[in-house]
């Protein structure tokens, strides 16, 4: 589990097609001397596992999965990444519930300065429409982000300039796609409620 409080950013520095559809994914961290093979380390909020490390970088195995479903296989040599290892037993709990399992990818529509802060609009997949709720949380490419505006298609948050400046999200461009993962709270009340309703449903038709 994952928080979306952003340890560090990283550098993409490889990427290989080891087999038609995966990659090796070659990362470039301040965090090296931490990790250890076999450890879970968020990559732009996908949660990945450590394959390999030398003293400089660690690798990871993207599978046909992941590359369709996250933003990924599109960075470049150069890329930045937001990277969070995952949170111990004993950790203390700054952001949400992140899992690291991206729900969508959706594109960037406007980034607009206002004074030190930064508001940035974002493309609203409609079937995840009814999981943002203005002041909620929202993960964008691994980021806890409050949404302080909701709109038929889009929503909005806004950036303050601690988190510009220590994620990626100041190299972020109109038109990029960004990793989405929604509030897990929120996708379990819906399954219950589906439940529920089921329930109800059975017992009328005795």
């Amino acid at each position: 589990m994952f928080t979306g409080i952003i340890e560090t950013v990283g550098q993409m520095v490889g990427m290989v097609e080891s087999t038609p559809g995966t990659y090796r994914f070659e990362v470039l961290t301040p965090l090296v001397s931490q990790l250890k093979v076999g450890d879970s380390l968020a990559n732009n909020g996908v949660c990945l596992t450590v394959v390999a490390k030398n003293s400089r970088t660690v690798e990871f195995d993207l599978l046909a999965e992941t590359v369709m479903r996250t933003n990924l296989a599109e960075l470049k040599i150069g890329s930045l990444i937001n990277l969070e290892r995952s949170m111990p037993a004993m950790g203390r709990f700054d952001g949400h519930i992140v899992q690291g399992h991206v729900d969508a990818t959706a594109t960037v529509l406007k980034i607009e300065g206002a004074g030190q802060d930064n508001r940035i609009e974002i493309a609203l997949p409609n079937t995840f429409r009814h999981y943002v709720v203005s002041k909620g949380s929202v993960a964008v490419d691994g980021i806890s982000l409050t949404v302080a505006e909701v709109h038929e298609r889009s929503f909005v948050v806004w950036i303050i300039p601690h988190t510009w400046k220590a994620t990626n999200l100041h190299r972020l461009e109109v038109g990029a796609r960004v990793n989405l993962e929604f509030d897990l709270i929120a996708k379990y009340v819906e399954r219950m409620l589906q439940m529920a309703g089921s329930l109800v449903s059975g017992v009328g038709e005795n």
